[in-house]
């Protein structure tokens, strides 16, 4: 594999944050190299985390600041997801790694989920503050398929830097070649369910992350999988703040599926079922919405 270097479309024009977020980049291709060369990465991935750990207190600290200097609207939101990925992804992780006495896939899996998230956080969250990617909401909130495919299309330009044609309204949950399956749950302010199906073409995921993180291609699937995972989460949250609506969603749910449990799921029915293709591959958006009755 290719080492791991920093990409500069992801820099937001601010250099102190640019130079913290290239040295990020560096902790973790040091660390992906150890992973490729070395039979055992506790000691590394230990110290890797202890240095997360103050690190991005430091490194948080600093872009907080420099959002407030800018009076940036989203400062509220943007900060409630850092204190998130240090107080819980980064502890989630330790753990997991603790417990699995740092076993291989566990270490795989806790260098995806670094990537996936400092890339789709960087990528649309960071490049937001300066104006790089749209931040406000600019479509209305409908279910119209040309709105939706609109939105989508912009938030792939956003987050890939790729074109997005919609080429089925109407997809039937036929098979899209090898892909990676996800599905994220949201609650509503209002009381309301929001559930999200997407399906990546393989080839769309290994090429387009790896283009994001400096590299040709990811090869290891399961990396893939692990970094596509954090990074669609945010694809969807960015896309959603291109809605102009009131109500606010939480993500109380984030998985990975088989075929077989997104057919399955697919079959409840899905208002909103696209097919889109890129110049990477194919990629499938459904949704659906739901109000919950409330107990007399």
């Amino acid at each position: 594999m290719r080492k791991l270097s920093w990409n500069e479309q992801l820099n937001i024009g601010e250099e102190v944050i640019d130079k913290a977020h290239a040295r990020l980049f560096k902790i973790v291709g040091k660390l992906m190299d150890l992973v490729e060369y070395e039979a055992n990465c506790e000691n590394a991935c230990r110290e890797s985390i202890r240095f997360l750990e103050d690190y991005t207190m430091t490194h948080f600290s600093q872009e907080e600041a420099y959002m407030r200097s800018v009076r940036y609207k989203e400062y509220e939101k943007h900060k409630k997801l850092h204190d998130d990925f240090r107080d819980n992804t980064l502890v989630t992780l330790k753990k997991y790694l603790e417990r699995s006495d740092y076993s291989s896939a566990a270490v795989q899996r806790y260098i995806s989920v670094l990537l996936g998230w400092l890339t789709g956080h960087i990528m649309i969250e960071d490049q937001a503050i300066t104006g790089h990617v749209e931040a406000e909401r600019v479509y209305e909130e409908s279910p119209d398929t040309p709105n939706v495919a609109s939105a989508v299309n912009q938030a792939m330009k956003d987050v890939f830097h790729l074109g997005a044609e919609l080429t089925d309204a109407d997809y039937n949950g036929s098979n899209i070649r090898n892909g990676y399956y996800y599905r994220l749950c949201y609650d509503m302010d209002n009381g309301g369910k929001v559930q999200l199906l997407m399906v990546i073409e393989e080839q769309l995921a290994r090429r387009g992350v790896g283009l994001m993180l400096g590299l040709s291609a990811m090869q290891k699937p399961e990396m893939v999988k692990e970094a596509s995972m954090k990074i669609v989460e945010q694809f969807f949250h960015h896309l959603g703040k291109l809605f102009k609506s009131d109500i606010e969603y939480h993500i109380v749910k984030e998985e990975a599926l088989t075929k077989d449990e997104f057919r399955e799921d697919f079959m409840t029915r899905y208002p909103c079922s696209l097919l889109f293709e890129t110049r990477l591959g194919s990629f499938v958006f459904c949704a659906r919405k739901w109000e919950v009755k409330k107990k007399k």
